[in-house]
């Protein structure tokens, strides 16, 4: 069976095991959708759904975005970072960047709309939740220490 289909086989059998709600920061209040997490034997199926997402041209680089996994359980926090209670990206091992347990591919933003899935084994639903999802502004470069260059927050979600 391909994965494409498994996964319209989990989404449509069965509710997700975790999910978190997305909402923008008060800079991007129109960004908004779900990450759904789906337990699949010893790995995590995260299905991503976003909408409201800046988008300015295919070529300028805006059209991707990064996403991790944060250790923080608030989407919550100050004038200069909106969801500074999120924390830093969720990392029990102490590994360095992309090498963090809550380092995710891109997200990659069409008109707007960015739909997308991946498998990791990095984590567990347990472990995981409580924690929040935080979309980024720009790409992650999957080099700079500590967390990829990827920019402001821009939107978060607690995953319950």
């Amino acid at each position: 069976m391909y994965q494409s289909e498994c996964i319209g086989r989990i989404m449509s059998c069965r509710n997700p095991d975790a999910q978190a709600r997305v909402r923008g920061s008060g800079a991007y209040p129109c960004i908004g959708g779900q990450v759904r997490l789906y337990s699949v034997g010893n790995e995590v199926l995260l299905v991503t759904s976003l909408y409201g997402l800046p988008y300015l041209s295919p070529c300028s680089g805006a059209g991707v975005l990064g996403m991790h996994i944060h250790g923080g359980g608030r989407c919550s926090g100050n004038r200069e970072d909106p969801f500074a209670d999120a924390g830093s990206h969720y990392d029990t091992e102490g590994c360095p960047h992309p090498y963090h347990q809550g380092d995710l591919p891109p997200v990659f933003v069409n008109k707007g709309l960015a739909w997308g899935a991946v498998v990791t084994d990095r984590f567990t639903i347990e472990e995981i939740r409580g924690k929040t999802v935080i979309i980024h502004r720009m790409p992650d470069d999957f080099m700079t220490q500590p967390s990829g260059n990827s920019g402001e927050k821009i939107a978060c979600g607690v995953i319950y």
